[in-house]
């Protein structure tokens, strides 16, 4: 069994809100053996996921981790919607690639700054965007200095002092996030106080336009992040 169905299995049960006992109940095995199957110790044949899959509503595919939408469904290009449905690109260029996830990554910006603006918390949002311009401004720099004719004059930082800064600033927005969300304080602003409850259901719910796009954004980091590398 890959190392998804534990994870996922332990998720589904919680976001229903059942305990571990009612679960191994309704699923006819016991507590201990739902146990070992959550935490990985132990591998479940194929009966078992068939069930799993029956018990909570979901695919097998979604339980296997090939797929962060639960009805088993694989994204396509052309079936994410745009953020502005009134926007619509009329021509693709060259790979497909860039337009899809352009697609994911917008679709999940809209709603990290929903969430961000019922967060209403001005020290988390300062902090959060300035993550993602940061991200930007690398990207683009690393591409527009590619190129030698390209005049660095556009800049005011020098390129051998540009991506450490980055880097360090990176580090530090993300210190600043987690310190704010957990209800901190930097520089007299106050971090949260109420965090908002979020679950793949309530997400689906909330934002049913964009909720597979982000879904799907977060599956291809955590593969990215946890791929041994050649």
């Amino acid at each position: 069994m890959n190392t998804a169905f534990p994870r996922i299995l332990t998720l589904l049960r919680k976001e229903r809100g059942i305990s571990q006992k009612k679960a191994s109940q309704e699923l006819h095995i016991s507590q201990a053996l739902l146990s070992h199957y959550e935490k990985g110790i132990r591998e479940c044949g194929l009966e078992f996921v068939v069930r799993v899959a029956n018990y909570y509503h979901v695919s097998c595919d979604y339980l296997l981790g090939r797929t962060p939408d639960k009805s088993g469904a694989m994204i396509a290009v052309d079936e994410i919607p745009e953020n502005d449905p009134s926007v619509k690109e009329n021509q693709f260029r060259g790979s497909v690639l860039p337009t899809l996830n352009k697609k994911l990554i917008i679709n999940s910006l809209h709603i990290l700054f929903d969430l961000l603006q019922r967060c209403n918390n001005k020290a988390l949002t300062a902090e959060a965007s300035a993550a993602i311009m940061l991200t930007v401004y690398s990207v683009f720099r690393q591409i527009y200095s590619a190129n030698s004719k390209n005049p660095e004059a556009l800049f005011s930082l020098p390129e051998y002092l540009y991506q450490p800064a980055v880097t360090g600033e990176l580090a530090r927005t993300a210190a600043a996030l987690g310190h704010l969300a957990s209800g901190g304080c930097i520089n007299g602003e106050q971090g949260l106080d109420d965090a908002p409850i979020l679950s793949s259901d309530r997400i689906e719910k909330d934002y049913p336009l964009f909720a597979s796009s982000l879904l799907n954004l977060l599956k291809t980091a955590e593969t990215r992040l946890t791929e041994k590398p050649n």
